[in-house]
């Protein structure tokens, strides 16, 4: 089948109509630094939809093709195709100047990347346009975003599955009506630039060793050291710094490359250096040791306590039901566990007194730390008089910061979910102050979406009830600080979680959304558990930062593969400069179970205001089970100090 005949139909503008270079590539697994291209397949298309070359063919990776089940490309059959290097100059030349589009194209674009870095080549891609993206914008009324579900959707015909050329011109028709959808809402697509990038900056380092056992404390005058002591060296030593490291590892120490209030010791041989850990350890009132006594002290080191087990059982997460728990909340400090809730059940957990609260709306939102109660949404819960908002996303125009936030609040109170854009799946509208003065007002009348003022969502009897669709997987609604637990399929491994972050489309910032891999004292156990943009993912490739566009970042975790020390990870997001989150607005989070399933919980966070830095969600061990908790927590402050507040060694 080819493309060269079919009407793709682009919208007639330049925000639509651009020189693409739609990818498919099947892998012989899926981390791009290790596993290669077993196939790749390329179609160019102009601005005017037109079908400009095609180009497929099959790789012989020079290794085990891994997956045969799901690709169906045998060691046989790849046996006398080119490698790689073969071919990287002819795809080079159809990827030069044009956007490269892909389903998940982040992951497509990485392995092309590293294919091309092994070739000693440029990628010659400058930006990137995700599909899987712009369907999250868009929304279209499927139960997931997976390819074959969106052929379905929108009537492209799929032939071959995990067959490179046929996805690629799946993809073509994908994107056209992708296209057509984004400019009947008149979204901005989420292009992705694509910089130039050398091989040491996005090829994670050899993980290190983890350390197996809790943290027992600082070392006591006389004392012996204890597995699990958190160790930092500074200054010149006698010995090799990678033989004084390599010793502690190996009798069991967690050896930090920063210290903080949890340091157990620090280790030099100058007390009295202008170091940066000395001086934290001065300020910390952490125990100081010369080498001679470290050396002496790991002769009999004594025993500790190992991490438990953090792998989650194989389980059928229950249906939403009664009954929920308060417990406390995350803060750059140690806080307490949260308590145990039932199964799926959303709970509301009060505010950490340790760390700065932004201010909340002023009506009708709670008080920090109360309960909400959160309305579920079973199916047949549409226009129920306990929930006469079930099913309707709600678009808020308009108002002040506090009002919007208010409206937003509200809006879930009545059983309903809050949007932050506009999309296929929005509703109903309500404007507040000026709000027929946004720029989406003219498209919403094109639409004919139900336009309503705030008085609307003051008088729950008067909302006309069953005219939301309802689609057979609707996601939980989570409030500020509500929980729920992470379902595990039965008799299979607990799946990754993809926790994504979007926001309205910013003129005038830049938005960083990153993660904190940090254990039961609330610490990272090494400065690389940190995933920012300057290191996208952890040393072992269990938490990554993935970029879907300007206005949507994601944290994927690989719940079942963290380390032992790992007790949560936390989602976070900051801003460079004078900009603040109150100016944003509303940022949505939406929790799915793959790169591509639906949603299973979603929430609105926006109760900032001069915050420059903001906790969003993280995922946490409670019991046998990983826990999701909304936290929407912000600091006047910068990420270096929240980064710092971790255990992370930033540099002044």
């Amino acid at each position: 089948m080819s493309l060269a005949s079919a009407s793709f139909d682009v919208p007639a503008t330049d925000h639509y109509a651009h020189d693409w270079a739609l990818v498919d590539v099947e892998t012989s697994g899926l981390v791009a630094r290790r596993d290669r291209v077993l196939s790749v397949a390329v179609v160019t298309i102009g601005p005017d939809g037109e079908q400009t070359g095609e180009f497929s063919t099959l790789l012989d990776p020079g290794c085990d093709p891994g997956p045969v089940h799901v690709h169906g490309l045998t060691a046989e059959r790849l046996r006398g195709s080119p490698t790689f290097d073969q071919v990287a100059g002819r795809i080079g030349a159809m990827l030069q100047d044009r956007v490269l589009v892909a389903h998940n194209a982040q992951f497509d674009y990485d392995f092309l990347a590293h294919e091309f870095a092994r070739a000693r080549m440029w990628l010659p891609v400058s930006q990137r346009l995700c599909t899987l993206a712009l369907n999250r914008q868009v929304d279209p009324p499927t139960d997931d975003m997976k390819l074959g579900t969106l052929a379905a959707h929108y009537g492209v015909p799929q032939q071959h599955a995990h067959d490179a050329l046929d996805d690629t011109r799946v993809l073509a028709g994908i994107l056209r009506a992708s296209l057509r959808q984004a400019a009947r809402l008149d979204l901005p697509l989420p292009l992705v630039a694509c910089p130039p990038r050398a091989e040491s900056r996005f090829t994670p380092q050899p993980p290190k060793t983890p350390c197996a056992y809790r943290n027992p404390g600082r070392l006591a005058p006389g004392g012996p050291l204890r597995q699990g002591m958190k160790i930092a060296i500074t200054g010149e030593t006698a010995h090799a710094r990678a033989e004084l490291v390599g010793r502690a590892v190996a009798a069991g120490l967690n050896m930090m490359a920063s210290v903080s209030r949890h340091t157990s010791v620090l280790v030099t041989n100058e007390p009295a250096c202008d170091s940066t850990k000395a001086r934290r350890a001065l300020a910390e009132g952490v125990p100081v040791i010369d080498e001679h006594t470290f050396l002496r002290l790991l002769a009999d080191v004594r025993a500790g306590t190992a991490h438990e087990a953090t792998a989650a059982p194989a389980v059928t997460i229950a249906p939403p039901d009664a009954a929920t728990a308060p417990a406390a909340a995350p803060a750059p400090t140690p806080a307490p566990a949260p308590a145990s809730a039932p199964a799926q059940v959303p709970v509301t957990e009060p505010e950490s007194t340790t760390a700065p609260v932004p201010a909340e709306p002023v009506l009708p939102s709670p008080s920090p730390g109360t309960a909400v109660p959160v309305p579920r949404q079973p199916a047949d819960s549409v226009g129920s008089l306990d929930n006469p908002l079930a099913g309707h996303r709600v678009l808020v125009l308009g108002g002040v910061h506090a009002d919007a936030a208010a409206a937003r609040t509200r809006v879930v109170e009545l059983g309903g979910s809050a949007a932050i854009n506009l999309s296929a799946s929005v509703t109903d509208v309500v404007l507040l102050a000026r709000g027929e003065e946004d720029r989406r007002m003219s498209r919403i009348t094109a639409l004919e979406l139900p336009v309503h003022d705030g008085h609307w969502l003051t008088a729950p009897a008067s909302i006309d009830r069953g005219t939301a669709a309802v689609r057979a997987q609707k996601p939980q609604i989570l409030p500020r600080g509500g929980v729920t637990d992470l379902p595990v399929p039965h008799g299979r491994p607990a799946p990754d979680w993809y926790i994504t972050a979007s926001w309205a489309p910013q003129t005038d910032c830049e938005i960083d959304v990153v993660a904190f891999l940090l254990d039961e004292d609330e610490q990272v156990t090494f400065d690389e558990e940190f995933i920012f943009y300057g290191a996208p993912e952890s040393p072992a490739g269990t938490v990554r930062l993935l970029t879907g566009g300007p206005a949507e970042q994601t944290i994927a975790v690989d719940v079942a593969s963290l380390p032992p020390a790992t007790r949560k990870v936390v989602v976070a997001a900051a801003i460079d400069g004078v900009t603040t989150f109150g100016t944003v607005g509303a940022i949505q989070i939406g929790a799915a179970a793959g790169n591509s399933g639906a949603p299973i919980a979603r929430a609105t966070l926006d109760a900032a205001t001069t915050e420059r830095t903001m906790l969003l969600a993280e995922i946490y061990r409670r019991g046998p089970l990983w826990r999701l908790r909304t936290i929407g927590q912000g600091y006047d402050h910068g990420l270096d100090t929240l980064a710092r507040g971790y255990g992370v060694d930033i540099a002044d």
